[in-house]
């Protein structure tokens, strides 16, 4: 695959802010930020950054398909938290996905994400290697 090649997950915001979930370039793809939400645009797991970093991975693992790739792929992850003093839990769950992997990654506290009720938000760069 030589070309670009755009993932979109549906959302309303892609057309609105005008990005879309995943880029693959050749065996290269960026997953944009990932906010954990349902297929209404729901948060999902409100309250619960452990619940929100699975969810988040969960919609970077489909995005990560879309363009055939997997977690396998992912080279470096970039978490934003609103509250740091959660970095367990986020901490936890990224483990769970990547413990194997052990992509470069970065978690940083930021004041706010589009919703209140969103505690993190993860974006992923993969390259196919194989």
């Amino acid at each position: 695959m030589s070309g670009r090649q755009n993932i979109t997950s549906g959302a309303p915001w892609e057309s609105i802010v005008g990005y879309c979930r995943a880029v693959r370039v050749g065996p290269h793809i960026a997953v944009t930020g990932t906010a954990s939400v349902g297929a209404n645009g729901e948060v999902v797991a409100a309250g619960d950054a452990y619940g929100q970093t699975r969810r988040c991975i969960d919609i970077i693992e489909k995005a990560l398909n879309e363009a055939q790739a997997d977690l396998r792929h992912v080279v470096r992850t970039r978490i934003f938290v609103t509250d740091i003093s959660q970095w367990e839990a986020v901490g936890r769950a990224h483990a769970e996905a990547f413990a194997d992997i052990k992509p470069a990654t970065t978690m940083v506290e930021v004041s706010a994400l589009i919703d209140p009720d969103m505690l993190v938000e993860i974006e992923a760069d993969a390259i196919i290697t194989d």
